[in-house]
């Protein structure tokens, strides 16, 4: 018998996404993307009692790079987002979703701007807890601290390139 949210828990839709880069092994009767969506959906069903409903759309991207957003299954996942279908969007590993974190954090800027949280069934990703937003901001302020250190070197190569022919030759005479 399938457990009943608490009374007063709102019903929220859960959006399962897997990615699996190469199309090796998807021709399989039971490849990654199968397995990645049936663990997502054992945890949104341990979650039933919180009001956790898993939607029946998929969101499977077989044979794409986790370094583009230039994906169907994550668009359409994103377009759903924003159309108000979702409220948690559940991965097998934060990598699934992107391997970029300047993607990961435009992701996450459209999950808040449609109050929808974030959870990772591996790893300690949840932002449905003050603990997972908590993880989540850190690792966004670490990607911010990175972009920016990255602009700076950038901005420091410009105003001050190196001529690497003028160092080879005072080496050479030296």
């Amino acid at each position: 018998m399938a457990e009943r949210p608490a009374k007063g828990k709102p019903r929220l839709r859960c959006a399962i996404y897997s990615r699996k880069s190469s199309e090796e092994g998807l021709e399989q009767e039971f490849n990654s993307l199968d397995a990645q969506r049936e663990a997502c959906a054992a945890f949104v069903a341990s979650q039933r009692h919180e009001g956790w409903m898993l939607l029946r759309e998929r969101y499977d991207d077989g044979g794409f790079s986790g370094g583009t957003m230039e994906r169907p299954a994550l668009q359409r996942l994103l377009a759903d987002i924003a159309a108000g279908w979702i409220d948690i969007v559940v991965v097998y590993k934060v990598d699934r979703l992107t391997r970029a974190l300047s993607d990961f954090a435009r992701i996450v800027e459209l999950f808040d701007r449609h109050n929808v949280s974030f959870v990772s069934v591996t790893q300690a990703f949840n932002t449905t807890t003050s603990m997972g937003r908590l993880t989540l901001n850190v690792l966004l302020s670490f990607a911010q601290f990175e972009r920016e250190v990255t602009g700076d070197r950038l901005m420091a190569d410009t105003r001050f390139p190196l001529d690497w022919s003028d160092q080879r030759r005072s080496f050479a005479s030296a």
